[in-house]
């Protein structure tokens, strides 16, 4: 069996301390589709338009080349021929098919725990101008020239999934400002702005969602995502919340967070300023938003990952309480289209909820615990 014989020995001799969530390896355990909590009851033709997008960039792939990081998943090659016999999109199709050609394997921390923390994200939406003017006062950056980022991962193994960025000074790589000195206008490019929008805050949001719809006076709209990053590493505004006693560590949400900030407008940017990185955007045309794999995320069906333990274009069957009281628990096929900055760890993941005013509540309210399996070809159970 190709697929991790080096997790029977992590399990049998890992010891008996807790488990860290974030390092922590991905180790699989063989299942069936009869473990999958609710199978038989998704509507598998709704995932088939998310994974034909991942299929159209992993038949373009060297058949040779390494599907995902840590030989999770074999090949491309060992993909290709289910993406070649996709075809069809009714549910019955979509079941029959993905059970033709796949295998289940539930996805644990070092072989011992099996559930982590699910979270959801959104395309934001915001108001806003061409050009500075009135009340659009606030930038929306565009990736400037001088920035430099960094894979590590493509220079040695054991970097997979580390990234950084900066500036070349004197033929070395230095840092690049952080929030702070961006937001204040100290670096060489405060004027040059893709779009300038009327709110601090939810331009902050953005940042943390990495896509969103800019609406313009004259009734359309320009959609912007993501185009790079400052290297500063993210951090979660609302743990300052909470250690400053601004908010309870179980009622931290986007919506409470945001409430906060447009609460106390003096000591709100000092408190965004906390989180350093600082997200460059670019103009969208065609579908979207898009995802780090470089395709139009699906709502509902798209997941961001942890690159550095899991690879894009892998399905992925879900097992979440739910993001809402009132709501179901989430049981259904989704793929790994995309990542972000605080998704870190094996089992973790960030559900995308879409556009609009139900996207926003389920992503900002959710902090759900639950688990998942992957769908691997099932040639490399042989």
């Amino acid at each position: 069996m190709r697929i991790f014989i080096l997790s029977i020995f992590v399990f049998i001799f890992s010891s008996c301390a807790a488990v860290d969530k974030e390092k922590a390896p991905l180790v699989l355990k063989p299942a069936g589709f009869n473990d999958l909590p609710g199978w038989a009851r998704d509507d598998h033709g709704q995932v088939l338009a998310a994974f034909s997008k991942s299929c159209e960039r992993i038949l373009k792939r060297d058949p040779s080349d390494q599907f995902g990081p840590d030989e999770v998943g074999g090949t491309y090659g060992d993909w290709q021929p289910a993406c070649m016999a996709l075809a069809g999109t009714s549910p019955a199709y979509a079941r029959e098919f993905f059970e033709r050609w796949f295998t289940p394997w539930k996805a644990t921390m070092d072989g011992r725990e099996d559930e982590g923390l699910f979270t959801g994200y959104y395309e934001a939406s915001l108001k806003g101008a061409r050009e500075k003017t009135g009340p659009y006062a606030f930038p929306l950056h565009a990736r400037p020239d001088d920035l430099v980022m960094v894979d590590l991962g493509t220079f040695r193994d054991d970097l997979k999934g580390r990234r950084i960025a900066g500036r070349v000074k004197g033929g070395h790589l230095k840092p690049y400002e952080d929030r702070q000195n961006i937001s204040q206008g100290r670096w060489p490019h405060n004027d040059e702005a893709l779009v300038w929008v009327d709110d601090p805050v939810e331009a902050f949001f953005l940042h943390i969602q990495g896509s969103g719809r800019v609406l313009l006076e004259d009734g359309g709209f320009i959609r912007v995502g993501y185009a790079g990053q400052n290297g500063h590493p993210y951090y979660a505004i609302g743990r300052d919340l909470v250690h400053r006693g601004a908010l309870e560590k179980e009622e931290v949400s986007l919506q409470s967070i945001r409430a906060w900030l447009e609460n106390n407008p003096q000591e709100a940017q000092a408190v965004m300023n906390t989180n350093k990185s600082y997200v460059f955007f670019q103009e969208l045309t065609g579908d979207g938003p898009l995802g780090g794999e470089g395709l139009a995320l699906t709502p509902g069906r798209s997941l961001a990952v942890d690159r550095s333990k899991l690879p894009y274009g892998v399905p992925m069957w879900l097992d979440i309480e739910a993001p809402v009281t009132g709501e179901p628990d989430i049981r259904r096929l989704v793929v790994a289209q995309d990542t972000g900055g605080a998704i870190r760890g094996a089992v973790r993941g960030d559900m995308f909820w879409g556009f609009g005013a139900r996207a926003e509540y389920l992503a900002g309210h959710m902090k759900s615990q639950g688990r998942y399996w992957l769908l691997l070809p099932k040639t490399l159970g042989n």
